[in-house]
């Protein structure tokens, strides 16, 4: 795979978030986040673990950018802990907080790497929880706010900007179903959640525009739905609607879809939430769309869990997945099927035809049982395999048409794995906890020499 060629220009990086590699929870003014909060109440996480140290980036964030030069990437993508900026929220910037990003963005760039910032990456201040958290309009109001601060510190140095990170996850494992922070379990609040993060994200945009940033978009975990039988193509519409329209056709089309109807029934005869001019200022242009891709969904028709509508959470839409015993499937249970990364960009691009903007898979990885070697070294051949996979599954999508500019591995280094804690290694590098020792795998190396590989073809005559 190493010789699989991209076009000139194609995007090679590699990604991280802020609470699960930064640690120092409580350094240099950083207030507490709604994860800070959720990781110690008891059963949240597994084994009781916290975001405090993680991989301790906040200090050893030199031996991580020297990994990322070593590596090769022409990108690396990293997301603004809110907290550590605005430790409330909303006031006045905390200088220590922007300065330890400045020098993280300018070290990057030092080793000839476009940094790629996400401003939203799960971390909601607790002060704006306290006050709603994101069921309340006034959040995308101080995302804005805080967005226009970061933007006028790095706007200048950074290239590429995404708004959110995966607000399907923020609405609804957070607002709905309770596996994420902040734990609730809601039906309409938490439809407000994603209009008003749809929102935040407009709002933002224009915050990027107005210092003149080159590249701004959003990432969104997009889902490849399939129905189990042609009888549960009803229940696969829903799926998608919940996973995928509800995001795209505001952001892409101006429009919520028609199907959110049947999706929700009477979760969402309230709509007060949405406002005249809403959809105008989510559905600006956007220079690109990230995706975030790990594994596809075959779904089947299901009853509703609860009965009672004042009782259901937003999740509740009448399907259920259905398992894949014929696909390998990684530690974290999901199904390995790389052509339906293929499948997924051909369907936007046959769905949204030329309202779809030029795509970056902003994440895709795996969590697999690492064997680390008497020598120390750390062996992960089936992580190898589903990355080239997925990578040549990209090719096979630009070969159709799709605009795809850039791929980024999901993740540099093994990581605190929200709700699974540090049970769940998604690396590139492995990371000692007890010792904070990182250590290349199989496949840093592996993506080192396909990145190596490309980017001498493109010098070639």
């Amino acid at each position: 795979m190493s010789t699989l060629l991209f076009p000139p220009g194609f995007v090679f990086g590699t990604a991280t978030a802020a609470y699960q590699i930064e640690g120092a929870t409580q350094a240099d003014g950083r207030g507490p986040s709604i994860w800070d909060t959720f990781s110690r109440e008891p059963g949240r996480v597994l084994n009781g673990d916290t975001g405090d140290t993680a991989c301790d980036h906040h200090r050893r964030w030199p031996q991580d950018v020297a990994l990322l030069r070593d590596l090769g990437v022409d990108s690396y993508r990293f997301s603004i802990a809110w907290p550590r900026v605005q430790p409330t929220g909303s006031g006045p910037a905390n200088r220590k907080g922007l300065d330890f990003y400045s020098r993280l963005v300018d070290a990057v760039l030092a080793a000839g790497i476009e940094p790629a910032v996400t401003l939203y990456h799960w971390d909601l201040p607790q002060a704006l929880e306290d006050h709603g958290g994101w069921r309340e309009r006034d959040t995308a109001h101080r995302f804005a706010e805080y967005t226009a601060i970061v933007a006028d510190t790095l706007g200048d140095r950074v290239p590429r900007w995404i708004t959110l990170n995966e607000p399907w996850c923020s609405a609804f494992l957070g607002y709905a179903s309770g596996h994420h922070a902040p734990g609730s379990r809601e039906g309409t609040p938490a439809l407000a959640a994603a209009h008003h993060l749809l929102l935040g994200h407009g709002l933002a945009m224009d915050a990027l525009r107005a210092v003149g940033v080159r590249e701004a978009g959003i990432t969104l975990n997009l889902d490849h739905v399939i129905p189990a039988t042609p009888t549960d193509e009803a229940a696969a519409l829903r799926a998608r609607t919940q996973r995928n329209l509800i995001w795209t056709d505001p952001l892409l089309l101006g429009r919520y879809p028609l199907s959110e109807q049947d999706t929700w029934q009477q979760l969402i005869v309230d709509q007060t939430f949405r406002r005249d001019g809403d959809l105008a200022t989510i559905s600006a242009p956007l220079d690109f769309l990230g995706i975030n891709y790990y594994t596809p969904s075959v779904v089947r028709d299901a009853p509703y869990r609860q009965q009672d509508p004042a009782l259901r959470d937003a999740m509740d839409n009448r399907f259920e997945g259905v398992p894949q015993p014929e696909a390998r499937h990684t530690a974290m249970d999901w199904p390995v099927v790389p052509h339906t990364l293929r499948d997924l960009l051909t369907d936007l691009k046959d769905h949204y035809g030329d309202a779809l903007p030029p795509v970056h898979i902003t994440e895709n990885g795996s969590a697999e049982h690492d064997t680390v070697r008497a020598d120390g070294s750390v062996d992960d051949p089936d992580r190898v395999a589903y990355l080239s996979e997925h990578l040549a599954a990209v090719s096979d999508a630009l070969r159709e048409g799709v605009d795809v500019r850039g791929y980024y591995v999901w993740s540099l280094l093994d990581n605190f794995e929200w709700a699974y804690g540090y049970d769940r290694r998604f690396g590139i590098v492995h990371v000692d906890y007890p010792t904070q020792r990182r250590t290349p795998k199989s496949s840093y190396h592996w993506y080192r020499r396909t990145i190596a590989a490309n980017r001498t073809a493109r010098r070639a005559p």
